[in-house]
């Protein structure tokens, strides 16, 4: 079923992509990776965007589709926004850096995050660094993470690792990148702890880093 979900997703056929959903719950399917096929498919749809493929409604649209995934989704899954109200794990403050709008990994990553028990402060797309160092000092985070899909997100993402060290509110917050082409070359030279390849792969190093950002 992945597969052919990312592939609805991915060609915008809406109709399909909820009954390929609808289809899994009713067998009991793995709803993690449901979401890990939306992340395929946003993926896909980025890589189109950025070669010209796709422009800004198809990412409209896409991003709808992900919406109603979701909605059918998050009740699904465990984690406090199925539960309504379990204590959180830990605080992350998100965002789509300066200079990119878009928000569907972003979207994604903060869901996933949100389900597993992490109170998430989404900042949005667009952001400026002082934005993100305003959130920290209010809301004193034990993890930012940071998101841009195209190539010059890269030295906004090391900016606001700068800005954030600058305004002394650098230590004891782990920082994690993710969207696009991000690999460990672009993580060293934005200075970040981490980056992940998705929304699964960020939930865990989420969980791994809190208890050590906590102490």
């Amino acid at each position: 079923m992945s597969k052919e979900l990312v592939k609805a997703i991915s060609e915008m056929r809406e109709d399909e992509a909820l009954r390929l959903v609808e289809a899994e719950i009713k067998k009991g399917g793995d709803m993690p990776g449901v979401m890990n096929s939306c992340q395929e498919a946003m993926t896909i749809v980025g890589e189109n965007f950025e070669k010209g493929n796709y422009f800004l409604p198809e990412l409209i649209m896409a991003g709808e589709i992900l919406k109603k995934v979701s909605d059918i989704v998050k009740p699904r899954l465990g984690g406090a926004a199925a539960t309504g109200g379990a204590a959180k794990k830990g605080k992350v403050v998100l965002g789509t850096v300066k200079g990119d709008i878009h928000d569907i990994g972003k979207d994604i990553v903060g869901f996933m995050l949100d389900v597993n028990g992490f109170e998430v402060t989404d900042l949005g797309v667009d952001v400026p660094e002082e934005k993100f160092v305003e959130a920290v000092k209010k809301v004193n985070p034990q993890v930012v993470a940071l998101s841009g899909f195209l190539t010059l997100a890269y030295d906004s993402m090391k900016s606001t690792v700068d800005a954030l060290d600058k305004a002394g509110v650098r230590k004891g917050v782990k920082i994690m990148i993710g969207g696009g082409q991000i690999t460990e070359r672009v993580k060293d030279y934005v200075k970040a702890d981490a980056f992940g390849v998705d929304a699964v792969a960020a939930v865990h190093q989420a969980k791994e880093w809190v208890p050590v950002a906590a102490k």
